[in-house]
């Protein structure tokens, strides 16, 4: 049985969100080659083609350093992990991936665009949601990520190099620049410390005693 945290989304903060439009989400994760020599880039790979994964700032993705079959593999089936805060899944899901080597791109959702942009692109408003290729599993089950995982053809034991280290995680909504320059050109005198927002926590009993995710100001 598969474990997933569930984000909702307030109308309040719905009627926001969608006036912040200096925000936009991180869609190209892959470059694909078409056989005419054309590049296109997209947020999913396409299921019969070779795709180059891309970082956050649109570079490839250091995949040289890999063994050359794992290298094939993760042109074919590149695994993108979408992860929030306090998810017990979640974390239990990118252990799973380490530990069997899997190169993968993590995406976090943790604020009211972002929470959007997963509704929108994986039509879900639960956490973990994992992509082999185009595959889409919502939920952390081991048993049916260890399936797919096999046969997209990924090692069963490691075959990362020791020095390998895992790209860092990425907001799934990555802001603008005008929208950074707007905010800091507001005022001229010092700004005072930002204070920490609370932590909104789970109602008791919820989730089945499992840690719940949310964006700061979702409710579970």
């Amino acid at each position: 049985m598969s474990r997933k945290t569930v984000l909702t989304l307030p109308s309040a903060l719905l009627v926001g969100a969608i006036a912040l439009m200096g925000w936009q989400p991180a869609w190209a994760l892959y470059k694909v080659v078409g056989p005419d020599g054309k590049v296109t880039y997209t947020d999913r790979p396409p299921p019969n083609q070779p795709a180059q994964a891309l970082k956050a700032d649109g570079s490839p993705a250091a995949t040289e350093r890999l063994p050359y079959a794992l290298q094939q593999v993760v042109g074919r089936y590149p695994v993108v992990l979408y992860t929030g805060r306090n998810c017990a899944p979640c974390d239990a899901g990118r252990q799973m991936l380490k530990a069997r080597g899997v190169p993968f791109t993590e995406k976090t959702v943790t604020t009211a665009e972002d929470a959007k942009a997963l509704q929108r692109t994986e039509n879900t408003d639960g956490l973990p949601v994992l992509r082999v290729g185009a595959k889409q599993l919502q939920g952390y089950a081991h048993s049916e990520w260890v399936s797919y995982l096999d046969a997209a053809g990924y090692p069963a034991q490691s075959a990362l190099p020791a020095t390998y280290q895992w790209p860092a995680p990425q907001p799934l909504v990555t802001p603008s620049p005008a929208a950074g320059e707007a905010s800091g050109a507001s005022g001229t005198g010092p700004r005072p410390a930002p204070t920490a927002e609370p932590t909104p926590q789970a109602p008791a009993g919820s989730n089945g005693g499992r840690g719940g995710s949310a964006p700061p100001g979702f409710r579970f």
